[in-house]
C-alpha cells in the first residue's frame, strides 16, 4: 500500500488498485489490519488484510442477494443469525422485513463494527440501535456450536478464508449451522469469486453435503468483487430453493413491501442458473 493508491492482495499474482483520495481511518486491530479511505469512484472503502471488503458504490448489490434471496426463500422468517457483517448492511436488509421478531448478529471485531458506525453509516442506516438486535462479540464458530438458540435463516457474511475468516468455511462451522437451523430453516454464505477462488466452491460443496438434504450455490456480479461472478453457498433441510416458483416469490415481494436497489424476484429466480465451469466444480 503506498501513501497514493491502495493494491489490493487477495490473487498472488494478480489485482486491483484504488486511488486513497482520503484516509478515514487505519488501525491494527485485535485480529486484523483495518483501514477505511475514500476512493472518488466507490467513495468510502473498507479493507482487512490487503483485501477490499465493501465500498459505498456497490455494497447493495452485495448486502441485498446475500440477504434477501434466503429471507424471500422462507415463508415467515421470524428468527435470523448474522454471522460477520460488521458493516451493518446485512443488518440493514434483514431488518427490513417486518416479520423478523429477533436478529443475532455475531461478530469477532468490535472495532469493526465501531469504525464501520463512525465511517460507513450508509451501510447500517441505524440498524444497530434496533431493539430487535442482539449484538455479539465472538467467534461465530463457537457460537454456532454452543448455542441454544435456533434460526429461521442463517447468514454468513465473512471475510476470505484467510486469518480471521477461515474457520467460517470449514466442517465444524457447518456443523454448527445444521444444528442451531430450524427444519425449515435456510443458511446462505458468501463463498467468493469462484472463477479465481474455485477451491472454496469445491470445499463447500464438499463440507456441506453430509449435512444438509439440499444444498448448493447462487450467483450475483458484484463490481468491486472482481474477476467473475460472486458465488453464494445456500443449504436447507427441507425446501429447494433453486425452485421456488416466481409467483410466489413475487408474492413475498410485494407483500414485504421493502425498497431494493438491485434485488428484483426475477433475479431471485435467475440467480440459480450458474455457469458451467461452476456446476464442474460443484460436480
Amino acid at each position: 500500500m503506498s501513501e497514493l493508491s491502495y493494491l489490493e492482495t487477495l490473487h498472488p499474482s494478480w489485482g486491483q488498485s484504488f486511488v486513497m483520495d482520503e484516509v478515514l481511518f487505519e488501525s491494527k486491530t485485535e485480529h486484523q489490519h483495518l483501514v477505511i479511505f475514500r476512493n472518488d469512484q466507490w467513495g468510502a472503502v473498507m479493507a482487512l488484510d490487503g483485501v477490499i471488503q465493501t465500498t459505498e458504490g456497490d455494497e447493495f448489490i452485495y448486502h441485498e442477494m446475500l440477504a434477501h434471496v434466503p429471507m424471500f426463500s422462507h415463508p415467515k422468517p421470524k428468527s435470523v443469525l448474522i454471522i460477520g457483517g460488521g458493516d451493518g448492511g446485512i443488518l440493514r436488509e434483514v431488518l427490513k422485513h417486518a416479520c423478523v421478531e429477533t436478529v443475532t448478529m455475531v461478530e469477532i471485531d468490535a472495532q469493526v463494527v465501531e469504525m464501520c458506525k463512525t465511517y460507513l453509516p450508509n451501510h447500517s442506516q441505524g440498524a444497530f440501535e434496533d431493539p430487535r438486535l442482539n449484538l455479539v462479540i465472538a467467534d461465530g464458530v463457537e457460537f454456532v456450536n454452543q448455542t441454544k438458540q435456533t434460526f429461521d435463516v442463517v447468514i454468513s457474511d465473512s471475510t476470505d478464508p484467510v486469518g480471521p475468516g477461515e474457520v467460517l468455511f470449514t466442517s465444524r462451522f457447518y456443523q454448527g449451522i445444521a444444528s442451531c437451523l430450524n427444519p425449515d430453516g435456510v443458511f446462505v454464505a458468501q463463498n467468493g469469486v469462484s472463477f479465481l477462488q474455485n477451491n472454496e466452491v469445491r470445499n463447500t460443496a464438499l463440507r456441506l453435503k453430509p449435512l444438509f438434504l439440499q444444498r448448493g450455490f447462487y450467483c450475483a456480479a458484484v463490481p468491486t468483487y472482481v474477476g467473475g461472478v460472486m458465488s453464494f453457498a445456500w443449504a436447507t433441510q427441507q425446501q429447494n430453493l433453486s425452485q421456488q416458483g416466481l409467483d410466489e416469490v413475487v408474492a413475498r415481494y410485494q407483500s414485504a413491501a421493502i425498497k431494493t436497489r438491485y434485488y428484483t424476484p426475477t433475479l431471485h429466480q435467475a440467480c440459480f442458473a450458474l455457469p458451467q465451469y461452476l456446476n464442474e466444480l460443484i460436480d
